[in-house]
């Protein structure tokens, strides 16, 4: 059984250190034209409100079905309305694109039709001066509709993991070129527009993208112990060094730092295996110490896709575990990077056409009705800490606000389980995770409080808050009918909420057993 035991000062002279939300400065979505939807901005709506996120980052803005490029006469015309649409509502709900420079539109792409159920076109340009063009017109119609100061907000990322075939059918320097035009564009209407890439995809321990193009005959066999194996980021360290020998700006490094050994799940069974559940600290330690040790040390590091795995066919993504991994790995995370982006916020999803099922394993906070899974909570959780760590142990935080309010979470993540949890084809699969989680004894003890002191314990398990088991428990409907969602919708937000005070002596004593996976929140309560 876990011990968790939540001892610490809360005395108002109790000395802190900065605790950076990274995972609240961007969050991912499918694609552009899925946001167009009004499902979707209602989640997203609802996801701002209760997790925090800051900005958006998301496929296709150039995509044909969003209409930005028509040649007539020979000649390229730009419309914008699809786009402005997008990002006005965005603006409104309080939530910043963070612009992904992507995909080709038909008309200039070398090759077409590369990925997805909706033919993203993945390869560079046939004329690299219509791109720019493109590019430029695309950055001063921003600043002309949104204003100069909003756009310097916005990142403008260049492409999305160009290594893989799939999204960018061709080679590495190829796309140091598509970088250099689109970061001339970008600079050419303002200078202090932050630009950056490469959004390569996740650590590899291998060979496989030292060349030109990926080499998959140096995929490393997967009963070697991963915690053994030199993982390092994809093209980091030579994008960086041939960035500096063009004189590049280059204002953040972006990639994807999925635990996992594959990079690409197309077909829903092509990741190999997940890595041990320590590996993003790990592989975000080493980019930290690259960046910083490259001709551009004060670039900031971006982490624009990441989660337990990188295929939309996981269940483990439904399940408590991968909200318990993502809760611990997140508070690793902060301080090594300026944004961890959870890729996605919605179930609202077509990479691979629709979801086949109610709850199918997509990457979702939410699901395609909006019902939060725990890794919501999760977010939500984390959405509540304070900016000022007070101290932390391996299952529980403490911080605090700038108000001097306190804040903590605390997770239940198995003693003997050593790895990020499985990538899981089938809900057994996901649920023999679930089924070697460990019972928790969950000890709090916060001294230097004022008497009586209010706060409210909130805790995420399976038998409360979880959308996915209160579904099975309902008879797995399949589609839910809509008194059965509405039931699921409260089911799924009735997590257990406690009110606990501190005694006379400005003590908070409290100890209770948690359930396996579990993930809770501590919150002071305003008096």
């Amino acid at each position: 059984m876990s011990q968790l035991h939540l001892h610490a000062s809360a005395s108002p002279a109790a000395v802190g250190t900065p605790l950076p939300h990274v995972w609240s400065v961007c969050v991912g979505a499918g694609r552009a034209n899925e946001g167009l939807r009004a499902d979707w901005q209602e989640q997203l709506a609802t996801a701002k409100r209760d997790c925090g996120f800051e900005s958006i980052r998301f496929h296709g803005i150039f995509h044909d079905d969003m209409f930005v490029l028509r040649q007539k006469d020979g000649k390229d015309q730009y419309l914008w309305h699809y786009v402005d649409a997008l990002y006005d509502r965005l603006l409104e709900l309080g939530v910043k694109p963070f612009v992904e420079l992507a995909f080709m539109p038909k008309s200039l792409a070398r090759k077409t039709a590369t990925v997805f159920w909706w033919k993203g076109n993945g390869s560079p340009p046939t004329d690299m001066g219509r791109w720019r063009a493109l590019i430029t017109a695309f950055t001063q119609h921003l600043v002309d509709r949104y204003g100069i100061d909003e756009v310097r907000t916005w990142p403008f990322e260049v492409w999305n993991e160009p290594n893989l075939d799939a999204f960018f059918d061709g080679t590495y320097s190829e796309y140091v070129d598509l970088y250099a035009a689109s970061v001339t564009a970008v600079k050419g209407v303002d200078a202090s527009i932050q630009v950056g890439g490469p959004s390569t995809s996740n650590f590899v321990p291998d060979e496989r993208s030292d060349g030109e193009r990926w080499d998959m005959s140096f995929l490393t066999p997967t009963d070697v112990p991963d915690e053994t194996l030199p993982w390092r980021p994809v093209w980091i360290e030579r994008f960086l060094r041939d960035c500096a020998a063009r004189k590049l700006p280059v204002d953040f490094i972006s990639m994807h730092p999925y635990p996992t050994e594959g990079a690409l799940d197309l077909d829903g069974s092509s990741i190999h295996f997940t890595r041990h559940r320590d590996a993003t600290i790990h592989d975000l330690t080493h980019l930290q110490a690259l960046v910083r040790a490259s001709a551009y040390p004060a670039a900031k590091i971006h982490c624009t896709e990441w989660s337990t795995s990188p295929t939309s066919r996981d269940h483990g993504h439904d399940e408590l575990p991968a909200a318990c991994w993502l809760l611990r790995a997140n508070l690793q995370a902060s301080g090594l990077c300026d944004s961890l982006s959870y890729w996605v916020f919605s179930d609202i999803f077509e990479e691979s056409g629709a979801g086949p099922a109610t709850f199918h394993g997509g990457f979702g906070l939410v699901n395609f009705h909006g019902l939060p899974k725990p890794a919501y909570h999760a977010y939500r959780f984390l959405h509540a800490l304070g900016t000022e760590r007070l101290a932390a142990e391996e299952g529980w935080l403490l911080s605090r606000h700038a108000d001097g309010r306190l804040a903590a979470v605390i997770w239940n993540y198995a003693d003997g389980f050593l790895k990020t949890p499985n990538v899981s084809y089938t809900r057994d699969r996901s649920r023999a995770d679930f089924d070697a989680g460990t019972p928790g004894e969950l000890k709090i003890e916060l001294s230097g409080l004022a008497p009586g002191t209010a706060f409210e314990l909130e805790v995420c398990d399976s038998a409360h808050g979880h959308a996915l088991h209160a579904w099975e428990r309902m008879g797995s409907p399949e589609p839910p009918t809509r008194e059965q969602t509405a039931a699921l919708h409260a089911t799924a937000r009735a997590t257990e909420r406690l009110t606990l005070h501190a005694d006379q002596t400005g003590v908070l004593r409290y100890q209770r057993q948690l359930a396996p996976w579990a993930i809770g929140a501590l919150r002071q309560i305003a008096p």
